[in-house]
């Protein structure tokens, strides 16, 4: 299990920034305990000031601190605003959780905090100089700032999301250890020289997948097992779209039964989805992705700014998954511009895949529309791309769930594709939700309201399928 899985996430901030309500939030999406550190400590921390004094209180506030880190399972945790002036709680912060530092200018913490019963803001010009004196320590302990929960559940997954990442990769791949460099010949060609460039001296190898789906292939898998050189220290770094996310982060969790991985992922379909939640996969003749692993990326390092050589082609097979997010949330994600299309939809996922990191529960409703996408991708023999498969797969479940269409059909335009029907049935049939024989489906109650495990007679399903078909 990756430290994203294992660590707490604490947030760190001064008086007024929002931490308790925003930690609440976010142990919620990610189905994590809440620990309100302050509270622990006292529930009323004027009183204890006057009876104790302020060093006693940062002594109790030092001991629960460093008892709430140290405990299991990992949890969500809001740390007071004098916490990390504790040698000890920023040494328990490094060693046991990612922290984010939820930021906020001293005027806004002020008006938010004057006229309370807070021992240390009763005086503006006190509250002032020990704004200035803690921003150090927060800077210092964060791991990442968080502006608002979307924030925060990215930090939790590992997931930074940063206009310019590419170049900077030699400071955001983890680790001191070499790199093997997994991407297609073209993204290579068109971002292979920076990756390499940023990496610098830490690349020991450079590896070639196939384009498209042909790379999620047993026989590419064994060719990096056999190529790569890497020590359990090591870390495979995978530059490209979904299959080579895929390929490389099953090679990475297989390969000296698991090293570290980091997906780059560069098209909008991997930023939004197929690089987020270490679900790693290699697809077989009867169908997508039923050989796989789960295998949590050490970090996964998103630049919107490669979307801009994307094809538009490619960008409408992202689209799809972003309408499926965005039917999944109950808001009209295609509608924002790129950076926050990007991070809204991947905080969303890397979300349910934190409160459910084997795909036991929840994070079968990343499912809708899937099932027959995949169904129809394996009866056209992979001709029906990823993205048209999945226009086509939510068209289907919005048919199904009594819904209107005029979301996909405006965005993504889905026209029924040639496939064999009984290839497709029987790829379907074999799906991997499928449980006793009876297909399992993920519909929707409303935008939103996700329905997962629903079952629905066999005929209803094969005619929903069939409408899928061109005749």
């Amino acid at each position: 299990m990756s430290a994203s899985l294992n660590r707490h996430l604490a947030l760190v901030g001064f008086m007024g920034a929002g931490k308790t309500s925003l930690g609440q939030a976010v142990a919620e999406r990610i189905g994590r305990r809440f620990v309100d550190v302050d509270a622990a400590v006292t529930d009323d921390a004027a009183a204890f000031f006057r009876e104790h004094g302020e060093a006693a209180f940062r002594r109790r506030e030092e001991e629960v601190t460093v008892r709430e880190l140290g405990a299991e399972p990992a949890a969500v945790l809001s740390l007071g605003g004098g916490a990390v002036t504790s040698a000890a709680a920023r040494e328990a912060l490094r060693e046991h959780a990612t922290t984010v530092l939820v930021d906020v200018d001293v005027d806004t913490a002020w008006e938010r905090v004057r006229g309370g019963d807070r021992p240390l803001a009763q005086d503006e010009g006190d509250f002032r100089r020990l704004y200035e004196a803690r921003a150090p320590l927060y800077r210092e302990v964060a791991d990442a700032v968080a502006r608002d929960a979307d924030d925060a559940v990215l930090a939790a997954a590992g997931v930074r999301v940063e206009t310019g990442a590419l170049e900077l990769l030699g400071s955001l791949v983890p680790g001191q250890g070499p790199v093997a460099l997994v991407t297609d010949a073209r993204v290579a060609g068109i971002h292979g020289a920076a990756a390499q460039v940023a990496l610098g001296a830490r690349v020991a190898s450079t590896h070639e997948a196939p384009p498209g789906e042909e790379a999620k292939s047993v026989a590419t898998a064994e060719r990096l097992w056999r190529e790569l050189s890497l020590e359990r220290g090591g870390t495979v770094v995978a530059l490209g779209g979904g299959c080579t996310t895929d390929v490389a982060g099953f090679v990475a969790a297989t390969y000296l039964r698991g090293v570290a991985w980091v997906p780059v992922p560069t098209t909008l379909l991997a930023q939004v989805d197929a690089a987020i939640g270490g679900k790693t996969a290699l697809n077989l003749p009867e169908g997508k992705n039923l050989v796989g692993a789960f295998h949590w990326p050490v970090r996964t390092l998103v630049d919107p700014a490669l979307l801009g050589t994307l094809p538009q082609r490619e960008r409408r097979e992202g689209m799809a998954e972003v309408v499926k997010t965005g039917l999944l949330g109950g808001e009209p994600l295609w509608e924002l511009p790129d950076p926050e299309l990007v991070r809204r939809s991947a905080a969303f996922k890397a979300g349910v895949c934190l409160a459910d990191p084997f795909d036991r529960g929840p994070r079968a409703a990343l499912n809708l529309g899937h099932t027959f996408a995949h169904a129809l991708e394996a009866g056209s023999g992979g001709a029906v791309s990823h993205g048209q498969a999945v226009a086509l797969g939510l068209l289907a479940a919005l048919r199904l769930s009594g819904l209107e269409t005029g979301i996909v059909e405006g965005i993504l335009h889905p026209r029924p594709v040639r496939a064999d029907p009984e290839r497709a049935w029987a790829a379907l049939r074999r799906d991997k939700k499928v449980s006793s024989g009876r297909v399992r489906l993920v519909l929707l109650e409303a935008p939103g309201r996700p329905i997962v495990g629903a079952e629905l007679p066999e005929a209803d399903v094969r005619a929903a399928l069939d409408a899928l078909i061109a005749g």
